[in-house]
Order: C-alpha cells, then sequence, then structure tokens
C-alpha cells in the first residue's frame, strides 16, 4: 500500500518548525528530507526515522521497525507527529547526526544526431 499524499503533506506541515523540510516521491513512497539530507521515509502511511543516538535520546518510548520488507529497523514515529516541537527536534538531531549527501556526479548530455 503506498502513503497517501495527504499524509506526506502532513508530516512536512508538522515538520516545519525544523527548517527547509520536504518530501520525494520514491517507489511509491517518499523521502522525507531536510535541507538535502535524507533524515527519513514515509511509507504505508507511517513515517520512519533515520536511527541515530540523538533521535534515540528525544524519544520517550522508542520503537524500531523496517520501513519495507528486508531494510534495516528506523525509528518509527506515531504521537510525535502530533507535537511539532518535538518533531521539529528529532528532524534537526538526525540530520546533525547524518553525514553530508555525496556531490552528484555531472550527467552526460546526450548528442542528438542531426536531422536533415
Amino acid at each position: 500500500m503506498a502513503t497517501d499524499p495527504g499524509f506526506a503533506t502532513f508530516v512536512v506541515e508538522q515538520a516545519e518548525e525544523a527548517g527547509d523540510v520536504r518530501v520525494r516521491r520514491m517507489f511509491g513512497e517518499y523521502a522525507l528530507y531536510l535541507g538535502d539530507k535524507v533524515v527519513g521515509l514515509l511509507c504505508d502511511d507511517q513515517a520512519f526515522l533515520k536511527p541515530t543516538d540523538g533521535g534515540r535520546a528525544l524519544l520517550a518510548r522508542v520503537v524500531e521497525a523496517p520501513p519495507y520488507p528486508g531494510a534495516k529497523p528506523y525509528l518509527l514515529l506515531a504521537d510525535e507527529l502530533d507535537d511539532r516541537a518535538l518533531l521539529a527536534a528529532l528532524l534537526q538531531r538526525t540530520a546533525a547526526e547524518l553525514p553530508e549527501p555525496k556531490p552528484k556526479k555531472p550527467t552526460k548530455m546526450r548528442s542528438t544526431p542531426p536531422t536533415s
């Protein structure tokens, strides 16, 4: 079951205090970004945060689950989505602990054959 776009919009709106939060559709689900870093995933209308020590420290109750079959466990957020300040802190702390994304390789320009 794919994540409803309304759920993705809800999560972004709830997390706006964190800064530049956005989602990007990937494989029928969504990647959750803070700035240029992927900090979590939205899968099956659930929010998953990349596991970090800082994220765990902010959670009153840590629940881990894989966002999709075969994935490593992420931090599963539920009631935390209703607490805007906590959600912002979780996203910011997680982003701070994650490495910078690797620079993208330039894409090659496709040459088109001349038309006559």
